[in-house]
């Protein structure tokens, strides 16, 4: 049995607040056991404008973000999924929006680039990621002591082919920010579905509240079981939630109905 933790934050838009709430808040998940925590997407920075995060992007390697995320994982003796950060890119006025997994020596061992950008024009709602985000073009996967993990983010939740890409995966992990609309409507029954269809744990680690810039996210981080049941779940506003990943039913799922095997396309 391995523990699992998802954080969920309300991040701000000052990079020194959200650094004194992750370092918190991966201490919690550590003392509950945790021997792999997951951080929501955009922990380090919710701006004002789409473009505050342009100025906090980091070079691979280097820079205040990555230190503190490669410091808690060798402090805690944790693998580490590090939510996203904003990382440099070869567009003038656009950032990578990646997720950087670390070891438990704090060691950077895997990296995936978010792939679909999110979209949404509705009423009085409006939002292009496009517009200061460049995507990734590679699917993230890496190897836990318990298995296959595989890496998404947010709205690449709506595209089940990135998923099949990722091979058989023990796990997978959805940092997120989903907004209150979409969250509400979508969240869940699209995370149980990954969990369904690839047979196996899915952890999410969620932006939760209303923010300083006025946006509120849905939150819901959750860990649903490889039979689509939800084994914890937190509403809205910070913490953490825990839950184990059982090899042996993760296995008795695939046994009874060997749907992966089943296949044909």
């Amino acid at each position: 049995m391995t523990t699992v933790a998802a954080i969920q934050m309300v991040s701000t838009p000052h990079l020194d607040d959200n650094l004194v709430t992750v370092r918190r808040l991966v201490a919690e998940a550590a003392g509950k056991g945790a021997t792999l925590v997951a951080l929501p997407e955009y922990w380090p920075i919710m701006g004002m404008t789409d473009v505050d995060k342009v100025a906090l992007a980091e070079a691979p390697g280097a820079g205040p973000i990555q230190d503190c995320m490669a410091e808690l994982a060798r402090e805690h003796g944790i693998w580490l999924v590090g939510g996203t950060l904003p990382l440099v890119s070869p567009s003038a006025g656009k950032v990578l929006n990646t997720t950087l997994v670390y070891d438990p020596q704090g060691v950077s061992m895997s990296r995936y680039d978010k792939i679909h950008l999110f979209g949404f024009n509705k009423g009085a709602e409006s939002y292009d990621e496009a517009r200061t985000i460049v995507p990734g073009d590679a699917v993230g996967v890496f190897d836990a002591p318990f298995g296959r993990v595989g890496l998404s983010v947010c709205y690449d939740l709506r595209f089940p082919e990135l998923y099949r890409a990722m091979g058989e995966c023990a796990l997978i992990i959805v940092p997120a920010a989903f907004t209150f609309t979409t969250g509400r409507a979508h969240w869940e029954v699209l995370l149980r579905a990954r969990a369904i269809e690839n047979q196996c744990y899915v952890l999410a680690a969620a932006q939760g509240g209303m923010h300083v810039n006025g946006r509120r996210t849905w939150g819901h981080s959750m860990l649903v079981d490889p039979w689509g049941e939800v084994k914890a779940v937190l509403p809205e506003g910070e913490g953490v939630i825990t839950g184990e990943l059982d090899p042996a039913f993760l296995r008795g799922v695939r046994d009874s109905l060997p749907a992966l095997r089943h296949r044909k396309l």
